[in-house]
């Protein structure tokens, strides 16, 4: 089966448009990734889909695996690494049968792996197609962290001393590192496979804690002795090149590595304490931070109104919200729509978070007088049609970003305000004449991010009096036209978590990933009158709402009511 088969086919279903199939084909030409890496990795169709139209073509049948019912003793059979290498992983026995899944069904080699394992085994094999995700899940099933890091932990027991004076990387022979190299791996990979953002390795007193953030939430995942802090943060910073010997002020990098098949990036800050380097580690996976717009929160009462705002051949979108609301996420959504052949894509950024392919990033640096301010003239001159700034901070960035809108190019940013209204207030603030933000600006939007229930285990219930009452008075000032189209039932069904042990898709947690909550702030003609003259935030308010304008909170009590969130997180974070 060739790339353009399947590419066909999934046009011909009608499960992924002319367009798309194009830039997919596109980037596979000058990137070199498979077609069908680049359709999972995009996330333009669900992988279920795809596997059930490559099953049509190759005749292979395909099954949706349910790994957390998947003997533990059945992945003695296939090893780790040939699982990893060739996509594979064993599914079950059935009557003197080997079953396994496989990603790709008609690679040689990988074929020829299964063969050998089946006849050792003294078994037949039996082959289904089986979906990324399922292959991820029973990878994380293979090597289950604790029990590595504890395995890595006796074996430098083992070594000669008591391991209270050893510098691994500095003094000790490659035998003796490779424990510590294990637990940092093994870290780092358990982060990705957790959907974690963030490695927080920190000494204590008398121990190594830990920690990863995985939706938000910090929790400690590991806790070892304390002789393996400096082994284990002197590990970290030879990957990502910095200084071992300069331990008294804070250090950055970054570094690039692989983790089950996709490239990740991880960045890397040192920050001294009383008890030896804390090290913060950025986990930057495409897969989990490069989402389509259609993908990160926004309805169908949000995307035309942001559609238009970006087809527009010049203006400002601003996006204002909270640090960790996930800003940088929907901004890179958009430039996923706007990066085109025909467009000169230019972009700010602090760091450079996720490398997009066709688009000019450039991290700046303030130590060295390379700011958002000083870098957005020098974009001037590099013939921009679409330029993105990382965050409007000051008053000189503002206004230059501001003229670069008026002067015919099409400005996406971030700004720290309460709501989308405060985005006009805070750039008045920040001494931008208010009669230049009548043309500068098209759109201005607020978000905030809430953990998404898991489908597979929330409850429906019954809420309070006084979470009803919230909901009543949130519901009656909805516009009719999305009143419609939502069709609220009475009396009100709200959803909680239910957390389930043995579920594969959140694993026990009762949540799985977060969605954000958007409203959005037209710039129209009523607007442009306002802050041409005296205005106050009440005026802008009333202006919103003659725009129908769904509210933070409005966007959550929907998204609440249609099971997708938890009532009571909504109101905590629309307060």
């Amino acid at each position: 089966m060739t790339d353009r088969t399947l590419g066909d086919a999934l046009v011909a279903q009608k499960i992924l448009t002319e367009e798309e199939r194009a830039e997919i084909e596109k980037s596979t030409r000058f990137g070199g990734a498979p077609f069908e890496d680049l359709l999972y990795e995009r996330k333009k169709v669900s992988e279920e889909a795809v596997a059930k139209v490559k099953a049509e073509l190759m005749g292979v049948p395909y099954r949706a695996v349910e790994v957390a019912a998947i003997p533990e003793d059945l992945f003695k059979t296939v090893p780790r690494e040939t699982s990893l290498t060739y996509r594979v992983i064993p599914i079950g026995r059935e009557q003197g049968m080997l079953v396994v899944g496989m990603l790709r069904p008609d690679d040689p080699r990988a074929q020829e792996a299964l063969r050998f394992i089946a006849k050792r085994e003294r078994m037949s094999l039996g082959v289904y197609l089986v979906t990324p995700s399922a292959l991820r899940a029973a990878w994380r099933r293979y090597a289950p962290y604790r029990s590595e890091v504890e395995a890595a932990v006796k074996e430098i027991g083992k070594l000669p001393g008591d391991g209270s004076e050893v510098v691994f990387l500095e003094e000790a022979t490659a035998g003796e590192d490779a424990p510590i190299i294990t637990i940092v791996a093994a870290t780092l990979r358990h982060a990705v496979e957790e959907g974690a953002s963030d490695i927080h390795i920190e000494p204590q007193r008398t121990r190594l804690r830990i920690r990863m953030r995985t939706d938000g939430k910090l929790e400690e995942v590991s806790s070892l002795p304390s002789a393996l802090a400096q082994p284990i943060v002197s590990r970290v910073k030879v990957l990502a090149r910095l200084k071992l010997d300069e331990i008294r002020i804070p250090q950055d990098g970054r570094f690039r590595t692989i983790v089950q098949g996709r490239d990740i990036d991880y960045r890397v800050s040192t920050f001294p304490t009383p008890t030896g380097e804390k090290v913060a580690i950025r986990v930057l996976d495409p897969a989990t931070g490069m989402k389509g717009l259609d993908q990160i929160g926004l309805e169908a009462y949000h995307l035309p109104i942001v559609e238009r705002a970006l087809a527009r051949p010049y203006g400002m979108v601003l996006i204002s919200g909270p640090t960790g609301s996930g800003k940088t996420t929907t901004l890179y959504g958009m430039m996923q729509k706007l990066n085109r052949e025909a467009v000169n894509t230019v972009s700010l950024e602090d760091p450079v978070e996720y490398f997009m392919e066709g688009m000019n990033q450039s991290q700046v640096r303030p130590e060295i007088g390379y700011t958002f301010a000083s870098g957005l003239r020098q974009i001037l001159r590099q013939d921009p049609d679409v330029i993105m700034v990382g965050e409007i901070r000051d008053a000189e960035t503002a206004n230059l970003a501001v003229n670069a809108a008026l002067t015919g190019h099409v400005v996406l940013s971030t700004i720290h305000t309460n709501n989308s209204i405060g985005v006009i207030p805070r750039l008045i603030d920040l001494e931008v004449p208010a009669f230049l933000l009548s043309s500068a600006l098209n759109l201005m939007l607020a978000q905030r991010l809430v953990l998404r229930l898991c489908p597979q285990c929330r409850r429906e219930t019954k809420p309070s009096k006084e979470i009803e009452r919230i909901i009543e008075e949130t519901l009656a000032e909805l516009p009719e036209t999305v009143k419609e189209r939502a069709k609220i039932k009475t009396p009100f069904t709200v959803w909680a978590a239910e957390p389930k042990e043995t579920c594969p898709l959140c694993k026990g947690k009762g949540v799985v990933g977060r969605v954000a909550l958007f409203e959005l702030f037209q710039m129209t003609r009523e607007v442009a009158d306002l802050v041409t003259g005296p205005f106050t935030e009440g005026k802008l308010a009333d202006e919103a709402r003659r725009q129908d304008m769904v509210t933070l909170r409005q966007d959550g009590v929907l998204k609440a009511l249609a099971g997708l969130v938890s009532i009571e997180e909504v109101i905590q974070e629309t307060a």
